[in-house]
């Protein structure tokens, strides 16, 4: 049956209206735990060379980001699978309590090695938080009404991409880079109190799981190394080099093992019936795309405003603004959109479309640019990501059965993670070798110069006619890429045509037997 409001039943036939304020208290406690987890993605960006100063150990100083995206990467499944099958309040309790550890442990860090251990558990409740949430927001709401919600949760995800390297320098400024852990205990202390309080959610069939260990074990497998891949490769290592190449046949070994023991399991951890599924195949590659172009574009243009635009590092963050607004408000009224009509199919496309424009915008962008070009292409891309973030994780929840949701959150937001780890790798490899050849073969005031010894200090104190050499090579070799990325988007919308349309549910059903099928054999939702 249909709610009257927003959240204001629980499920449908099953256990009487909810309250909505507690409904409204609960979403408050889910975007608190999801804004803490997604700015841990890059609230350390800034804070990163005090904190190695402090510590030592400059050559781990990748690991203490990689650290958490690995953690995080790899439980996302587990996490989805598990709350299908043994509720979501205990493993979302439990993510919060093991985010708040790993901040303890890293607030405390007297060493790089204990900073990187934190971080590691840090993403072991971080993972967890952002796919629990999501899928306690399904439990809660149905999927006619859950835009209006998602929708707020695709701004947090803009906010915190901004937030995050403005807070880091913040703290590190002001307070002390420890601080930039040491924030997450009392709000994820108040977090795990509303939600162990206020959070109620339907109970499901009390029995145990059937461990996947060997699904578990190659997807981790897997997973370790497209992350190290992507991390490492035209950085650490060459994209050619015997170490990038080993790992990445690992990963195509591994990657095989995970689809055959995912067949033969008797309750796997990313069911191929899932993947054979078109809304959620469709949305997954829509969703992969746009994490390429989202993160490996947006990754940059600080950067670019540092060194291209001199500005320092607070002004290069509030820059973004633009970018975050647009994203917050699009995502927003695309909700209330998908709520009041019950249509999304036209948005992914449009948001590709408007996207391809942004990066067209951005591609333009030179050492001479005004401020209102540079932040109205801002503007134009973030109104783009804005119609697409939320409305694929709606749409994958819509295609399964309501006891399938958590294990395809999980398994559309793992591959996104995939495609953001990758996505910027990539770009950064192409972006580093342009800077390479524009510094060696271009201006001979920049001649000497090693790009990955540039930092936004060093070009500041160079004399003027170097400084400006410098400040065009980079433009040079980084907007045309920016450029290419339009091709990401356009493959985005093309493929976006190719989702379906199915009816957004109005009710909350009751939960079917995911275990009881098959192995491979698809539910009907």
């Amino acid at each position: 049956m249909s709610s009257s409001m927003p959240g204001a039943e629980v499920s449908a036939g099953r256990s009487g209206p909810a309250d909505p304020r507690r409904v409204r208290l609960v979403f408050a406690a889910l975007t608190l735990t999801i804004l803490l987890a997604s700015l841990d993605q890059t609230i350390l960006s800034t804070a990163l060379p005090t904190v190695v100063g402090d510590l030592g150990s400059v050559d781990r100083m990748s690991w203490v980001v990689t650290a958490y995206v690995l953690a995080a990467t790899i439980v996302m499944p587990l996490y989805g699978r598990f709350g299908d099958v043994l509720g979501r309040k205990p493993l979302f309790l439990a993510a919060i309590c093991l985010f708040v550890a790993g901040s303890v442990i890293g607030g405390a860090a007297g060493s790089v090695q204990a900073l990187i251990a934190g971080r590691f558990v840090q993403g072991l409740g971080g993972g967890g938080l952002i796919i629990v949430a999501q899928a306690i927001v399904a439990d809660l709401v149905p999927a006619r009404d859950r835009g209006r919600y998602t929708g707020v949760l695709g701004g947090v995800f803009a906010i915190s991409s901004v937030a995050g390297p403005l807070l880091g320098g913040y703290f590190t400024d002001v307070a002390g880079w420890r601080w930039c852990f040491w924030i997450n205990v009392p709000v994820g202390l108040v977090a795990l109190l509303v939600a162990a309080v206020v959070l109620r959610l339907p109970a499901v069939p009390g029995r145990r799981p059937r461990l996947d260990a060997a699904g578990i074990m190659s997807s981790a497998a897997a997973v370790s190394c497209v992350v190290l891949v992507g991390v490492w490769g035209g950085t650490r290592y060459a994209w050619a080099s015997p170490q990038i190449l080993g790992l990445a046949a690992a990963a195509v070994v591994a990657g095989a093992w995970f689809v055959v023991a995912e067949r033969r399991a008797a309750e796997p951890v990313i069911p191929m019936w899932l993947l054979r599924d078109r809304t959620f195949a469709v949305s997954t590659a829509v969703g992969l795309l746009v994490s390429v172009g989202m993160f490996a574009g947006v990754g940059y243009l600080p950067t670019f405003l540092q060194m291209v635009r001199h500005r320092d590092a607070t002004s290069a963050g509030l820059s973004m603004i633009p970018l975050m607004a647009a994203i917050l408000v699009t995502s927003v009224l695309s909700g209330q959109f998908i709520s009041a009509t019950g249509r999304y199919r036209a948005l992914p496309v449009a948001g590709a479309l408007v996207c391809v424009a942004g990066c067209l915008l951005l591609s333009r962008l030179g050492p001479t640019s005004s401020s209102p070009l540079i932040g109205g292409s801002l503007i134009v891309l973030g109104v783009g990501l804005g119609l697409i973030l939320q409305v694929l994780v709606l749409v994958v929840q819509n295609a399964v059965p309501h006891d399938a949701v958590g294990t395809a959150t999980a398994a559309h937001n793992f591959f996104r993670e995939i495609g953001a780890t990758l996505g910027t790798a990539v770009v950064g490899s192409a972006f580093t070798a342009r800077l390479t050849e524009s510094l060696t073969h271009g201006s001979s005031a920049a001649a000497g110069i090693r790009a990955d010894s540039l930092t936004p200090a060093l070009v500041a104190g160079l004399p003027d006619p170097v400084r400006s050499a410098v400040a065009d090579a980079y433009a040079h070799a980084l907007t045309p890429v920016l450029g290419w990325l339009a091709a990401v988007f356009v493959l985005a919308a093309a493929l976006s045509l190719l989702l379906p349309h199915r009816p957004l549910s109005t009710t909350l059903p009751m939960p079917g037997a995911l275990a009881d099928k098959a192995p491979g054999q698809a539910p009907r939702p």
